[in-house]
């Protein structure tokens, strides 16, 4: 990475690495995935559509952690070129948490703004997603908006607030005063970086035709000493099995509030 493009990451607190992985990588993601799909088998706690639903995100919801249970989404977690932008925008060396899978078809509700790390809770320090675009992201089909800047803020406690006609999420973290949410235009294989703590989120894909598949992982640098326990096994880029301490539950909505894994289910 370039002083500028280190700079623009330390002010606005995500990167766009454009074109990170090939046209036939991002075509045989898409493949696996659709394939994967269309069979329509469950994989518990994991992945379970419903395939007689008319919502698309219940036909068609986030699969989690594929790289835990299949063995093809594993090199893409810790592929060099991901841990070489990881390493250079932590300035150490990075480990992976998550692996996640969206569809998001025509008609999905979008994620209403809000921060990773309340989630994975990872201390001290934060979290950083790897966000590659398998279909082209827009405004149009319910790409990704970022609030620049909003890295720097402290992690907030969500408002129950957000329009679930619009978001699949009630959660609700509102941009400062001052600051706008701009979206993050992405073409297939770019890959868009961006710290635990930076507000952000998408609209629903209002396209008739289109769908706006990613592959998102996330990470925590390998100097942080916490993390939430729903993403262990944690693991190093070698693949081996690292181990960290759990954070205590809670975070910044107070200690009656339990926190599960990111994507899956709220007590």
């Amino acid at each position: 990475m370039t002083k500028d493009q280190l700079a623009f990451w330390n002010k606005e607190g995500y990167f766009i690495a454009r074109g990170l992985f090939a046209a036939s990588e991002v075509a045989t993601i898409q493949q696996h995935f659709e394939v994967f799909s269309t069979d329509g088998k469950p994989v518990e706690n994991y992945w379970e559509p419903d395939l007689s639903a008319t919502d698309p995100l219940k036909r068609y919801p986030r699969v989690m952690q594929p790289h835990r249970w299949d063995n093809f989404t594993k090199p893409y977690l810790l592929d060099p070129r991901v841990h070489d932008i990881l390493a250079a925008l932590l300035g150490e060396e990075p480990i992976a948490a998550q692996s996640m899978f969206y569809f998001k078809p025509p008609g999905a509700r979008g994620q209403a703004m809000h921060q990773d790390n309340f989630y994975l809770q990872v201390k001290p320090g934060s979290c950083i997603a790897a966000w590659t675009a398998i279909d082209p992201a827009t405004t149009g089909n319910g790409g990704l908006y970022v609030v620049p800047g909003t890295q720097n803020m402290d992690v907030v406690c969500p408002e129950d607030a957000a329009d679930e006609s619009q978001s699949f999420t009630s959660h609700l973290v509102r941009a400062p005063k001052g600051m706008k949410a701009i979206p993050t235009e992405l073409q297939p294989g770019d890959t868009l970086f961006f710290n635990g703590s930076l507000i952000h989120g998408s609209g629903p894909n209002r396209s008739k035709t289109m769908w706006r598949r990613s592959l998102i992982c996330h990470y925590m640098p390998q100097s942080a000493r916490y993390i939430s326990k729903w993403y262990f096994p944690l693991f190093d880029f070698a693949g081996n099995v690292v181990e960290y301490e759990p954070s205590a539950d809670g975070g910044p909505c107070g200690k009656e509030f339990e926190v599960v894994e990111y994507g899956g289910k709220w007590h």
